[in-house]
């Protein structure tokens, strides 16, 4: 009867065993998985203001180009790019005087420089913000 003792002790004991090597393997799977969940998150919103920024400095390099080489400002593709900038520079759109040339024609439009420069700043300082609030955690 002693022996049978032992081999239940040791039967509940190999079970106690393979339930907590089960509970500790389930544990790590969450913490991937919470992992994965977090850097996926992470890089998506990475991406959105990759992309949020790039299509802004795009833009406003358009209108940039467009006011250098005199553009005519009645052309719809003109006209629909300064339309479509006008939000993201009208922070910056009193900020200097800008140069001209070939009577008022050609404008290097020092606030778009400014703008784009603001922009691109803001960008890198949001992805520092996001990076810094996933992977600083204690």
């Amino acid at each position: 009867m002693n022996d049978n003792q032992r081999d239940e002790s040791n039967q509940e004991r190999r079970q106690d065993l393979r339930q907590d090597e089960e509970a500790f393997r389930l544990r790590q799977e969450e913490s991937r998985l919470g992992k994965a969940q977090r850097s996926n998150t992470y890089y998506w919103i990475v991406n959105s203001i990759y992309w949020l920024g790039g299509i802004i400095e795009i833009l406003l390099m358009l209108r940039f180009v467009l006011r250098l080489f005199g553009a005519n400002t009645q052309n719809e593709f003109a006209r629909f790019i300064n339309n479509l900038s006008a939000p993201f520079i009208a922070p910056f759109s009193t900020l200097f005087i800008s140069p001209t040339s070939d009577g008022g024609a050609n404008i290097f439009d020092v606030n778009i420089v400014i703008a784009i420069i603001a922009y691109a700043i803001l960008s890198y300082l949001l992805i520092s913000l996001v990076r810094f609030i996933f992977y600083n955690r204690v």
